[in-house]
């Protein structure tokens, strides 16, 4: 299993392969609706997975044997199977459909790299440096973008257990519910940045997106003077209650098996900020989660966006790797910073410093606005 995971992970750097060449296939007006598209399909993506693998669940664990073959379909290997046919459907894809397709800025073709004729229409690639300074600052934007969407994630389940008393289950299902119309909603919002990054520009979209998950981030903060439901139930002492028999004969009838598989709900009181930090209302949390995942996708697409666009014509693949990578470091910091924050000091000062790093990432932002911009037109081949 951990082989066949790190394979997994490994046919994941695709996604750095897929917006290299789109980036070095499209114009700088198609850009932004490409990679939105592209966005698109990966949000889908996340919404349909869980989808099938409750409908696979209708399998049963027997399903049905081949016995020929020794192959058994039942519910836990129906979505591996499906895995591996849509895997080799790609290759198919890749093979037949995809060909070496190189342009500029403006679109014009350029020289194929692998090829050492060229028609005459054809241009050279532009020469001239990249700037580094925009490429790190994009790498850094993309990864607290990223960073904050893992945490938020990973927050969901012990936030809503603590604050509202939810069972284990039933924040698995309300969790999972929310995260879906959260899909569904960075569907339309890859749709909408399409159109709206041609009147107003990405770098605009960019900032508007930031603020917004400032701002549900802000909103996450506790305010008031309701405090949640402590969870006394893990306090225990050594003394004996005064039960009388008939109290135990009710008990056990009411909790057949002893009833101990019950767990307690609530805020637990081994974490202490549980005694004097106010609750999180449930409109909070919604409201919260409406604005990031309006402000999260807008983010996501204009960050690499604009990154392959000040990179320029050139072949992209190294540093669409290293762009890449930040994103996957940074959904593996984010669980680790957001557990330990929230056990040990609560939700305030955990959603405080989230709100502090979007502060200082806006603030990166203005900083390097100028130079957000298209290397064509930093060289002033293309106007902006």
């Amino acid at each position: 299993m951990l082989v066949a995971r790190g394979l997994v992970g490994f046919g994941a750097g695709n996604v750095a392969v897929v917006r290299s060449y789109i980036a070095g296939a499209t114009s700088l007006q198609e850009r932004t609706s490409s990679m939105a598209n592209t966005s698109t399909c990966q949000a889908l993506g996340f919404i349909l997975g869980p989808v099938f693998q409750t409908c696979f669940a209708l399998i049963g664990e027997k399903g049905v044997k081949w016995d020929t073959i020794k192959l058994q379909i039942n519910m836990y290997t129906a979505p591996v199977l499906l895995s591996a046919i849509l895997g080799v459907l790609n290759i198919i894809l890749i093979l037949a459909i995809l060909r070496e397709h190189r342009v500029d800025d403006s679109g014009r073709q350029c020289k194929n790299i692998n090829f050492e004729e060229a028609n005459t229409d054809e241009v050279q690639i532009p020469q001239g440096n990249i700037d580094q300074v925009a490429v790190v600052a994009t790498n850094v934007l993309f990864f607290v973008v990223l960073f904050i969407f893992a945490l938020f994630e990973t927050i969901l389940t012990p936030l809503t257990m603590d604050m509202y008393a939810w069972t284990q289950e039933q924040a698995v299902l309300y969790n999972g519910i929310i995260l879906a119309a959260l899909g569904v909603e960075a569907v339309l919002i890859f749709v909408g940045v399409k159109l709206l990054s041609k009147k107003i520009g990405e770098r605009v979209i960019l900032l508007g997106g930031l603020i917004l998950v400032w701002v549900g981030f802000f909103i996450l903060l506790p305010w008031g003077n309701q405090l949640p439901k402590i969870q006394w139930e893990d306090l225990h002492n050594n003394s004996v209650p005064n039960t009388t028999f008939g109290e135990i004969i009710t008990g056990l009838w009411k909790s057949p098996g002893g009833g101990h598989d019950a767990r307690p709900t609530g805020c637990p009181v081994d974490q202490a900020w549980c005694l004097y930090t106010p609750v999180i209302h449930l409109a909070q949390f919604l409201t919260s989660a409406v604005l990031i995942g309006v402000g999260y996708p807008a983010c996501n697409v204009m960050s690499y966006t604009l990154y392959s666009k000040i990179l320029g014509p050139k072949p992209q693949g190294v540093y669409m790797g290293w762009l890449t990578a930040s994103g996957s470091a940074a959904r593996i910091l984010g669980p680790v910073f957001i557990s330990h924050v929230y056990t040990y000091l609560g939700p305030r000062w955990a959603f405080s410093l989230v709100c502090g790093m979007v502060v200082l990432t806006i603030t990166l932002v203005g900083a390097v606005y100028k130079r957000l911009i298209a290397f064509s037109v930093r060289c002033g081949r293309v106007q902006e």
